[in-house]
């Protein structure tokens, strides 16, 4: 049997379909499995516990997520702000939310997510910054405690 060498002038090229779709692929299966309710939980915040708590029977139509350290930082969007300058992102995050059709700032539910050492007088600092903004709905997060 003899192979002759073809000798051609033609460049191969591999069909790179395949590896797309199969990259396509991955990506939408990936971004499935992220769960973006974790995404404005900050890991420095140890939440209190309490027997009594229970969480909301439906989710809010729209909410803003602050968590507060013991230090009076709040953590939020990613940034540390400290309590007296975090009126200017509110703001920002009122006027979003009017954007998206919540008109009224009473509609729009506050979750404070305060480290378990943090002085009450700080959370209610913090709440007072929020009334400032007409936001009048707030929800403390704790860990439920099952007994």
């Amino acid at each position: 049997m003899k192979f002759s060498k073809a000798k051609s002038s033609e460049i191969l090229e591999g069909d790179l379909t395949p590896m797309i779709d199969m990259t396509f692929q991955l990506i939408a299966f990936f971004m499935l499995l992220i769960n973006f309710s974790e995404v404005d939980r900050a890991e420095e915040i140890s939440l209190p516990t309490s027997v009594l708590a229970v969480p909301p029977s439906a989710p809010p139509d729209y909410q803003i997520i602050l968590n507060l350290e013991p230090g009076g930082m709040v953590i939020f969007a990613g940034e540390r702000i400290p309590i007296e300058e975090i009126s200017r992102e509110l703001g920002l995050e009122v006027k979003s939310a009017a954007r998206e059709g919540v008109y009224e700032p009473g509609d729009i539910s506050v979750v404070i997510r305060s480290h378990e050492n943090t002085e009450t007088g700080t959370v209610q600092d913090l709440i007072s910054v929020c009334q400032g903004q007409e936001l009048e709905s707030f929800a403390l997060r704790v860990l439920n405690k099952v007994n």
